[in-house]
């Protein structure tokens, strides 16, 4: 089973879970804090994917940084660690916060640019993509630079790529396929 579908299965447990005892936004607010501190940590990073460092080491460390956690998420982190697959706990992280907005009729659109969008444009694309969808979306605006132009839309598990560098390497792969 590959690593995306393992992190929906533990994300949609958990969340069933949660619901079942009344717990389901608590729960998400520890996911949306274990998912910030696992991007922003490097070292965090690397502990959790670490094969040397023992899993005691790793639950341990893991119970004291989010010792003020729902004891569902606890109870998560201890299960991926005895599964030994606590690498994985950022990706079951934002696929619980994925479900979760889900089940409120909400959703996050991930829009990745060159530059910034000008608030006409994000109204655009705020409107089409909850016409789309029928859901509430939130829009999150990524930079990065190295798209060159366009953008790169992300709402839930559908990307749809309409940047400059995702079409030079189309046309790159057309060429070498061609010769």
């Amino acid at each position: 089973m590959n690593q995306n579908r393992a992190a929906i299965r533990y994300a949609k447990a958990t969340l069933d879970f949660a619901v079942e005892k009344k717990a389901a936004e608590a729960v998400e607010k520890d996911m949306q804090e274990i998912a910030v501190t696992i991007s922003e940590n490097v070292e965090l990073q690397n502990l959790l994917e670490s094969p040397i460092i023992k899993s005691e080491v790793k639950k341990n460390s893991l119970l004291e940084i989010f010792k003020g956690a729902n004891e569902i998420t606890k109870g998560l982190l201890q299960t991926l660690i005895g599964n030994k697959r606590i690498a994985m706990l950022q990706e079951v992280a934002y696929k619980y916060i994925i479900l979760y907005k889900k089940m409120k009729g909400e959703e996050v659109a991930y829009v990745t640019t060159a530059v910034p969008l000008t608030a006409e444009l994000e109204k655009k694309i705020l409107d089409t993509v909850t016409t789309a969808t029928g859901n509430s979306i939130t829009l999150e605006n990524k930079i990065d630079e190295s798209i060159i132009g366009g953008f790169v839309l992300r709402v839930g598990d559908t990307q749809y790529d309409a940047s400059i560098a995702n079409k030079l390497n189309g046309l790159k792969r057309e060429f070498t396929n061609s010769l």
